[in-house]
């Protein structure tokens, strides 16, 4: 057995399911976010390609059991393709998010700020723990994520900022 472990031939079959497996899962990953964005034609398309990438892998894991590689070149693909999938994603920087600040002092020097930079800003008068805050809230594209949270803490240092996902339905203004 230890013999077969060193062989050139069983390396080289761990690694090409180690490459299978972190394109399946990569796919996998980028999939399911697409799917969450509502974009069916994207998703189908991957979801396609990963199945057939997985029948792949997984037959030349089966039909090799007695090369424990191909078991760990399975698994860490797995695990490799979720991060990559991650590393991608990011990158493309797909879909919208809805910005939410809360601003104890400086709601209005925020929102002008946020608006010379060309982001559509709605302010809100709010309470908080302490007493009045300005509520911002601000949708935008999430490649413009950065620059907003810059923009906002900027003009105020104190701003609590958060952020979620959202998909736009109708109307309003989105940056080009």
């Amino acid at each position: 057995m230890w013999t077969q472990l060193l062989s050139l031939s069983a390396w080289l079959g761990a690694l090409g399911i180690f490459a299978l497996r972190v394109t399946d899962m990569t796919f996998d990953t980028l999939r399911m976010l697409f799917v969450v964005r509502g974009r069916k034609g994207i998703a189908w398309g991957l979801g396609f390609m990963q199945s057939v990438i997985f029948v792949i892998a997984i037959t030349s894991v089966l039909s090799n059991l007695d090369n424990p590689l191909n078991i760990l070149g399975y698994a860490a693909g797995f695990a490799t393709g979720n991060v990559v999938g991650m590393w991608i994603e990011e990158r493309l920087a797909i879909g919208y998010v809805q910005l939410s600040v809360i601003s104890p002092r400086r709601g209005a020097a925020a929102a002008r700020a946020l608006r010379q930079a060309g982001f559509a800003v709605t302010e809100i008068p709010a309470r908080g723990r302490d007493g009045m805050v300005s509520l911002l809230s601000c949708s935008l594209q999430r490649k413009d994520v950065a620059k907003a949270e810059q923009v906002v803490l900027e003009a105020d240092p104190e701003a609590f900022v958060t952020a979620e996902e959202v998909r736009p339905l109708r109307r309003g203004f989105w940056r080009a």
